[in-house]
């Protein structure tokens, strides 16, 4: 049979340890092609590239790999790049990750990572965006590599509904004391911001943003209860951003 095509992006960039591990697994299931960004874009949410010109590098960190480019954009431009000047035909699948941090609950808004598999799947293409909870740029993705080979396998024979596309999240645990896979709603959690204001020794004044995660979603059913309790969440998230259950009610009001 011939093997599927898939599409290997992320946003921390393509050297970082986590999409060269999931590089490493893609091998194993398919024929890979990569696009990452040339640099770290994390954060850049669904940002695309319109007041600068794009640069797409060819590049050989993995021999084995015919199509690896390294792409000067974000993480939505990478996929774009992919899907309209590089590939010849629509992939399969496109995976993005795995993420140095946490894309669980609002964190999927601001995320890179996830908006370059919503993007993949705006283009008609089953996608997946895989995060670990841990932020050190030297973990241990390995023990991840069973969980990732079965989700892919999934999607791969079961395709996914219209519209949507996965968020995987891994906890920051041992592998021995992970739980098991839970399908979860996103929590209805926010980051706390504030500004730290300072001045430079020039006496201009700059900014940097802080804040507090805050869950008050006391469900048992959310993605951050299932990585509380050492599960590994998977939400399936939709790109239609429409809420259908405020049209009735918009529709009482006389505009």
């Amino acid at each position: 049979m011939k093997k599927p095509l898939i599409l290997v992006t992320n946003d921390d960039s393509i050297v970082a340890p986590g999409i060269r591990f999931l590089i490493s697994v893609m091998k194993e299931i398919g024929e890979v092609i990569v696009v990452a960004p040339d640099s770290p874009q994390s954060a850049m949410g669904h940002a695309i590239t319109i007041n600068n010109t794009l640069h797409l590098d060819k590049v050989n960190l993995d021999a084995e790999i015919e199509h690896e480019y390294s792409c000067s954009g974000t993480p939505v431009d990478c996929v774009k790049m992919a899907v309209h000047e590089i590939l010849k035909r629509k992939p399969d699948l496109c995976v993005s990750g795995v993420n140095h941090g946490s894309n669980s609950s609002i964190n999927v808004i601001y995320s890179g990572t996830m908006s370059a598999a919503v993007e993949a799947g705006i283009e008609g293409i089953p996608a997946i965006g895989f995060s670990h909870l841990d932020y050190s740029w030297n973990t241990n993705f390995e023990p991840l590599r069973s969980y990732v080979k079965s989700i892919v396998s999934a999607v791969l024979k079961n395709g996914l509904p219209e519209g949507v596309v996965l968020n995987v999240n891994f906890p920051k645990v041992d592998a021995s004391e992970i739980q098991g896979v839970k399908i979860c709603r996103q929590a209805k959690a926010m980051w706390v911001e504030e500004f730290d204001k300072r001045t430079n020794p020039q006496g201009k004044e700059y900014f940097w943003l802080t804040g507090e995660f805050v869950n008050k979603d006391l469900g048992e059913d959310t993605d951050e209860w299932a990585l509380r309790q050492n599960y590994i969440s998977v939400v399936p998230v939709q790109f239609d951003l429409t809420a259908h259950h405020a049209i009735s009610t918009l529709n009482s009001w006389k505009l």
